[in-house]
């Protein structure tokens, strides 16, 4: 039996904890940016959280996309009607869905004054993907691409990945369009999550073992992350690319020694409802973010962008508590008619 093979195994049979924690670390850091770049410019200012929401840029997306294909091997070479449900009719679903929400609520003016207009700006959003809601376009294609590359050398995928990130840093390909940037910026990090899994894995299993040892890593990759972000040179051609990896082995080692802390669970929870926060954390940070500049209520611009933080990742995980055993469930859980023929497994939380 593969390396790959025991990783299916050992999914199928319990869910890891380290990767929910992972995930929890994330999905926060991820809101985070937005509640503090979005207050920032609402208020025409800055505060303390901008310095930690840039200290986490070169990795966090690249963990983010890691984390999302280390399970992949276990649907990797599944029938394709199963993989294209799972894989692709899966995410189209939840990108229609929220993105008539989004659209609904931002461009509401000109859905009522010009519906034709409305109707464009919707279909240009299946190209330009709209808002937060880029990552769960993207991690569709990321899946349907790695699944036509299966048969692929995965060395030779993941160098060829690797390069196309730094030919894009240095400007040498650069088509205008965020879709294939992003393509380009990221595609690699998800693809090292599915090809070097087993490494990953066994990585994760020895932390626990020697906990001071890791922390001490954390804080020398924490102090080397520091100096380049603070000296800009974090997207240089070649470092943006290690930053990333390095960044990612760290949301790893952090997400390993979490999950030995009981009182971290909420941590666990928000990485195992990930996608939940992701795609409806937007709609309760607008909220927060324009009660909080009009008020002016709490003038600190780096609490301020703390609190909105935290109303924009309780505030989803609170309603989809809420409403999972009602007829709204389908706002997260992906009804029978949008599912192919044969499938068995619903829900959000138990997607690879």
């Amino acid at each position: 039996m593969s390396a790959f093979d025991l990783i299916a195994v050992h999914a199928q049979v319990s869910r890891l904890a380290w990767v929910d924690y992972a995930k929890g670390l994330c999905i926060v850091m991820v809101v985070m940016m937005h509640s503090t770049l979005d207050y920032g410019i609402a208020v025409s200012s800055e505060g303390w959280l901008h310095h930690l929401v840039a200290f986490a840029r070169p990795f966090r997306m690249p963990g983010f996309f890691l984390l999302a294909g280390i399970f992949l091997s276990r649907s990797i070479n599944s029938p394709l009607r199963d993989y294209v449900d799972r894989k692709l009719v899966h995410f189209f679903y939840f990108y229609l869905l929220w993105l008539v929400i989004h659209l609904s609520i931002t461009e509401s003016g000109l859905l009522l004054q010009n519906p034709v207009e409305f109707l464009g700006v919707f279909a240009y959003a299946w190209i330009e993907p709209v808002n937060t809601l880029w990552f769960v376009h993207m991690l569709a294609i990321f899946y349907m691409m790695t699944r036509l590359l299966r048969r692929a050398p995965r060395m030779l995928i993941l160098l060829l990945a690797g390069s196309l990130q730094i030919a894009f840093s240095l400007g040498w390909i650069n088509t205008g369009w965020s879709l294939s940037n992003r393509f380009f910026t990221y595609y690699v990090y998800f693809f090292a999550g599915y090809a070097l899994a087993p490494w990953i894995f066994t990585f994760a299993r020895s932390i626990p073992a020697r906990p001071r040892h890791a922390l001490l890593g954390l804080v020398l990759w924490a102090v080397l992350n520091a100096v380049f972000t603070i000296t800009s040179s974090d997207s240089a051609p070649g470092v943006s690319l290690l930053l990333g990896f390095a960044g990612a082995a760290a949301i790893v080692t952090a997400g390993s020694l979490l999950s030995m802390q009981s009182w971290t669970y909420w941590l666990r929870y928000c990485g195992a409802n990930s996608i939940v926060i992701y795609l409806s954390f937007f709609l309760p940070m607008k909220v927060a973010l324009i009660l909080l500049s009009y008020s002016g209520a709490v003038p600190d611009v780096g609490t301020a962008s703390v609190l909105i933080t935290v109303v924009a990742v309780l505030s989803p995980l609170l309603f989809h508590w809420v409403i999972k055993d009602t007829w709204g469930k389908f706002l997260y859980e992906r009804p029978p008619s949008w599912r192919l023929h044969g499938m068995v497994r619903s829900g959000l939380r138990h997607q690879d």
